[in-house]
């Protein structure tokens, strides 16, 4: 319907030129063309035809001249300045075929063309609204035929749906309420012989097999929380006997319990130097009382670093660092568990004096080194402890704390583990019992203070001039050292060698070691 409105316009459009090119014509050919009066009858037969044409009150015919003056129209029509510039493009163009303008304030469609000898620009127009009205109309009218359809055919789909999935729908039904009540006795009703029907039978037969299967797992997890609960009492009664992490080992490999292998890892040794005398003050469930104390505190410490204790040996403490969990830093966790040990004594020793009881001095031993750990016994009676080479040393550098007056010793494999992490002092190079070869041996502080950090490097300094045999220098670094530290037992320790071997210089192959004969 639009493209016949258009091409109607256009086809009065065409007529319009026709008529307006006939009367032209006309002038020239009786000579008339160049006569004003002529040429303005001829302008006025043009509109008079203009109006002949005009079917509805909405359609006006019109032209402009080249100032965009209204020189003829079939209704009643002012240009605004605005509309006047857009005609003005069409006139400028001077091209004939489809506009679309804004006249007299509404829109319009239409057809426009040139016509030369009048120099005007005719507009065939239509109001817009009133052009596609009908065609809105229909759009508007299928529309609602279109939506009800639409409407319809969901209701009927609804209908059929709801008719075609209820089997479906009974189905989830029941899978819900076994889901919400674990009672998968419910059943499905079969109402239809066809898949769905088969669906639901076969539903019922699932749920019948499995509840067979959730009683047996019922039963299952029954026994699983008994298991359990024995395993636990079973764990906190031995845990106080063997290391946490034993049990859990041998929980998972119950075969290898029998097992020894050879590890790297840190011993520590720690005992209370002249516990003998300091039990005497003691009735005995006073002394297991303050021993009970004593160890809970060690312990707590120890295990806090992953370490295991190993034994009890009267009141001294033997553990070990990286088994059955081996991990990089176990010399390092070793180290700062005796140097806590030591800061966890002060307190104790606090308390003691509280209570009007002697103070506890102990000593620690820390060795780092290769090991045979496991269960080692007989299946009647087993413990899961190291044996070896360097759990000996470890025993004999805490043995050596107390003559150095030292709270904690450890050896050379446990330095090269700790310097830079902690601030260490060499204390002396010594062949203990039971060895013939030569270790160093160290101590070390968390803190120290700066007094302390000066006398350790003057200290450190004298030692390598003492291993080259330089008393004399040495000496003056040592004199150093206790004058930082008043009364340091290890500097005068080597203060006096240097000047033992000042007046009397050892051989040219004395290597500094100290042969100790007592354990």
């Amino acid at each position: 319907m639009t493209r016949i409105a258009i091409k109607f316009l256009s086809f009065k459009a065409e007529e319009l030129s026709n008529y307006a090119d006939n009367q032209w014509k006309l002038l020239l050919n009786n000579q008339l063309s160049e006569n004003p009066t002529y040429v303005e009858v001829a302008k006025g037969a043009v509109q008079s035809y203009a109006f002949s044409m005009v079917k509805s009150k909405t359609e006006i015919i019109f032209a402009v001249d080249n100032d965009m003056n209204v020189v003829m129209t079939t209704g009643e029509l002012k240009l605004g300045i605005e509309e006047k510039s857009k005609l003005y493009e069409y006139l400028d163009k001077k091209s004939s075929g489809w506009v679309t303008l804004t006249a007299g304030g509404r829109k319009r469609v239409g057809y426009g063309f040139y016509f030369k000898p009048f120099d005007w620009y005719f507009f065939v127009t239509e109001d817009e609204e009133t052009f596609y009205k009908e065609s809105k109309e229909i759009i508007i009218q299928t529309g609602y035929v279109l939506a009800g359809t639409i409407v319809f055919s969901i209701i009927l789909l609804f209908l059929f749906t709801g008719y075609l999935t209820r089997p479906l729908r009974s189905i989830v039904s029941t899978m819900r309420h076994v889901i919400s009540t674990n009672d998968m006795s419910h059943k499905v009703p079969v109402e239809f012989k066809d898949e769905i029907g088969t669906l639901a039978h076969t539903f019922n037969i699932m749920t019948g097999e499995l509840d067979k299967a959730y009683k047996q797992i019922k039963q299952f997890a029954f026994k699983s929380v008994l298991a359990e609960k024995n395993e636990r009492k079973i764990r906190n009664i031995f845990q106080k006997y063997v290391p946490k992490d034993v049990i859990d080992t041998i929980f998972k490999n119950p075969e290898q319990m029998l097992v020894g292998e050879n590890r790297v890892l840190a011993i520590l040794f720690s005992d209370i130097r002249s516990f003998t005398t300091i039990s005497e003050g003691y009735m005995p469930d006073e002394l297991v009382s303050v021993l009970n104390r004593y160890f809970a505190m060690m312990v707590d410490i120890i295990t806090s670093h992953n370490g295991v204790i190993d034994k009890y040996i009267g009141d001294a403490i033997m553990a070990f660092f990286g088994a059955p969990v081996k991990r990089d830093d176990d010399a390092i966790q070793a180290l700062y568990a005796a140097l806590e040990m030591q800061e966890a004594l002060r307190e104790f020793n606090r308390e003691q004096i509280k209570i009007g009881k002697p103070e506890f001095k102990t000593g620690i031993g820390i060795n780092y080194g290769v090991v045979t750990v496991g269960n080692i016994g007989s299946e009647k009676k087993m413990d899961y402890t190291i044996i070896g080479d360097m759990v000996n040393l470890g025993s004999r550098l805490e043995g050596l704390s107390k003559p150095y007056k030292q709270d904690v010793i450890f050896s050379e494999s446990v330095y090269r583990k700790a310097k830079g992490i902690l601030p260490c002092r060499m204390i002396d190079k010594v062949v203990v019992k039971g060895k013939t070869q030569g270790e160093s041996i160290y101590t070390a502080k968390k803190v120290v203070t700066p007094a302390e950090k000066k006398a350790w490097a003057y200290h450190n300094a004298g030692m390598k001039l003492y291993y080259k045999m330089h008393f004399k220098r040495a000496a003056k670094y040592f004199l150093a050292v206790q004058k930082l530290l008043p009364g340091d037992h290890v500097a005068g320790i080597f203060l006096e060698r240097c000047r033992k071997y000042i007046k009397n210089p050892p051989g040219k192959d004395w290597k500094g070691l100290e042969v100790l004969t007592s354990k």
